[in-house]
């Protein structure tokens, strides 16, 4: 990390509001298949797999993230780098490799065999930076979505969110399992 303000921690409880906060901002949870950025996707990885959570933090505001654990579906020696956030006015500077590299250390640490993540096609910079940190193409799954007239509206409204798209993803993990 390039810039001196900015200090790479342990994810903590105290960081929980910030890093629900990031997520919110950087994130387009009305995009499939990331709809489902809430607390309790925060805390899952808090209290799976802490070592894997990481904060990096300036004058005391979260300024990125990485939320990783270990296990991707039933492939309990795969680690999974689910969530990576640098909040706009930190980017360039670092940040999103460092925090990756933590996380994947801590995967790995923990017996991870593997890490995998996925990328949303138009985010051109995040598939960059994980081919630069050793990622590589395996599996491409297109999701075809197909609403019934107001029910993505009226979920919302209710609450309620599904997520076809990750059981299509780890479905296509589970495939190239042996590659």
């Amino acid at each position: 990390m390039s810039e001196p303000d900015v200090q790479l921690v342990p994810m903590g409880l105290a960081h929980l509001a910030g890093v629900l906060e990031l997520g919110h901002r950087v994130f387009d949870v009305s995009a499939m298949p990331y709809t489902s950025w809430s607390l309790s996707s925060v805390a899952v990885h808090l209290d799976a797999q802490p070592d894997a959570c990481w904060v990096a933090e300036a004058d005391g505001q979260v300024a990125g993230f990485a939320l990783g654990s270990l296990s991707y579906d039933d492939q309990t020696d795969w680690g999974y780098l689910e969530w990576l956030a640098v909040a706009p006015e930190h980017r360039g500077r670092g940040l999103a490799r460092t925090l990756l590299e933590e996380s994947c250390a801590a995967l790995f640490a923990a017996g991870a065999t593997r890490v995998i993540t996925d990328v949303e096609q138009a985010n051109t910079a995040s598939a960059q930076l994980m081919q630069r940190c050793g990622f590589h193409d395996s599996v491409t799954v297109t999701l075809f979505v197909r609403h019934a007239p107001g029910s993505a509206r009226q979920a919302r409204a209710r609450g309620r969110h599904t997520d076809p798209a990750k059981a299509r993803l780890h479905a296509a993990a589970r495939r190239t399992q042996g590659g």
